[in-house]
């Protein structure tokens, strides 16, 4: 048998396949009079709450705290979490000093040699902690007092950045936040 005919066969099927696939991926939907409309990639906000702060240590040299944020995902497909940008603030009602700021996570720069991001699931939930170490707070009298004071008020404020789950779905989002514990 002729070699080409099994190359001509191939290739018909290989483009077959491919217009499978084009057919079935393809995001449009048919309107009430027949035409093709392309659906738009909607994203809807994640939200961030502050979930807990714990004072693990207090001594003249050093503070230690542990903070968690809970994550959110009310969408129908898995998000990205990029990055967390937060600023700590504690009070004791009648004066509020800022605590620490941080981030959680990295946004991609360069040559990507790793990544450090985090996959919130399809209408899912994920905490994620981070550690802040004070060093010398005992030159602060007042911050000393309301670390060790039992129940000062803690809030937090700052920005996440996230995008759906794949790289062709989209724009990054930003959103900011503020929450109190």
């Amino acid at each position: 048998m002729n070699p080409k005919i099994f190359v001509v066969a191939a290739i018909a099927i290989m483009v077959g396949v491919l217009g499978v696939i084009y057919v079935t991926t393809s995001t449009s939907d048919t309107t009430n009079d027949g035409s093709a409309q392309e659906l738009q990639n909607q994203v809807e906000s994640i939200t961030i709450e502050l979930q807990d702060v714990s004072i693990l240590q207090v001594s003249d040299r050093a503070a230690i705290i542990e903070i968690q944020f809970k994550l959110d995902n009310p969408n129908s497909r898995s998000v990205i979490a990029q990055l967390l940008q937060y600023s700590l603030y504690a009070s004791d009602n009648s004066e509020e000093y800022k605590i620490a700021s941080g981030q959680i996570g990295s946004r991609p720069e360069g040559m990507v040699d790793g990544s450090n991001y985090y996959t919130l699931l399809s209408n899912n939930s994920i905490v994620l902690k981070d550690k802040i170490v004070l060093d010398y707070p005992g030159n602060s009298p007042e911050l000393m007092s309301l670390l060790e004071s039992s129940n000062p008020s803690w809030r937090a404020e700052g920005n996440v950045i996230f995008n759906l789950s794949s790289m062709t779905s989209g724009q990054e989002n930003e959103i900011h936040f503020e929450s109190r514990l």
